[in-house]
């Protein structure tokens, strides 16, 4: 059997970035507690437990004191900063770039809509914690849409500046953009619509997708590692499904069935933005083990 682990899957540098300084800091101390998970893969998160790091919820961090408190790469709104800050915490921000710069993005957009009685649209996960940092730009009073079921949330008399959570999908965004646009111009009985949107996706998580449908086309089974709280993990998770339906989604090894591989010959690996490389050749060696009659790449 054949099995090869696609060079483009792993690590984004946001998350790159936050393992970093993760790393740096329990280098030093040999503690750190960081603000939800630092990456939403359960086993990454676990190596760094076991490196010192204590993952923490917002009721934790309101009852911590004169420590140092890292912030995931996922971002975190306004009043994260403000606790820490009453608390004498140190935070520590690992926040992706691209995710900060959409957040000043918003704030701006709110302060814009507060003025012209419009609304700010999230296209995003509901809970998410890249999401829940957008939304602490408006005050939370920005509107998260995450399927064209969710437009019911919005008034089509108004205003609408539209942005997109980093890691969803270009196509579902798109689709998104147009129905807003078309519920709007049904709704105006005259002049033009007040409708800006702005493409907020990461591509270093949208250009992974023709990448992918190309990977999963090359083999008879695919194997998705991604730990199941990814939001660009299972889009891209059905990216390849939809091309191969003989993809798999796990999280770690330990899920791996051998008779996903009986009677085919050739295996792909690949995984999410915040799948660690590591974890995508412990499958490798994993399925060389159920299927000891191969090569690899």
């Amino acid at each position: 059997m054949y099995v090869t682990i696609d060079k483009h899957s792993g690590f984004c540098f946001g998350v790159v970035y936050a393992i970093e300084v993760a790393e740096r800091e329990l280098a030093k101390t040999g503690k750190l507690y960081c603000l939800n998970d630092i990456v939403h893969n359960n086993m990454e998160v676990n190596r760094l437990k076991e490196m010192g790091l204590e993952i923490i919820d917002h009721e934790g961090l309101k009852r911590l004191s004169n420590c140092n408190v890292m912030i995931s790469a996922h971002g975190e709104p306004p009043e994260t900063y403000e606790i820490a800050l009453k608390n004498n915490v140190h935070m520590i921000d690992a926040s992706c770039p691209i995710v900060l710069n959409l957040q000043q993005e918003v704030q701006y957009g709110y302060e814009d809509m507060m003025e012209r009685n419009g609304q700010i649209i999230i296209y995003g996960m509901e809970g998410h914690a890249e999401v829940n940092g957008l939304k602490g730009q408006t005050n939370g009073n920005a509107i998260v849409v995450g399927d064209e079921g969710d437009l019911e949330k919005i008034d089509f008399h108004r205003p609408v500046r539209l942005y997109s959570q980093t890691t969803k999908s270009v196509k579902g965004f798109r689709k998104i953009v147009d129905a807003i646009e078309e519920r709007m111009k049904a709704a105006k009985t005259e002049g033009k619509i007040d409708f800006q949107w702005n493409d907020s996706i990461c591509r270093q998580v949208s250009n992974r997708s023709n990448v992918l449908q190309d990977f999963a086309a090359r083999y008879d089974v695919i194997i998705f590692v991604s730990g199941r709280k990814s939001s660009n993990g299972m889009i891209l998770y059905q990216i390849c499904k939809d091309v191969n339906p003989n993809t798999q989604l796990i999280s770690e090894k330990e899920e791996l069935q051998k008779a996903w591989f009986e009677g085919h010959q050739t295996v792909g690996i690949c995984g999410a933005t915040s799948t660690p490389r590591w974890l995508m050749e412990e499958v490798e060696e994993e399925i060389k083990q159920i299927e000891p009659d191969h090569a690899s790449a």
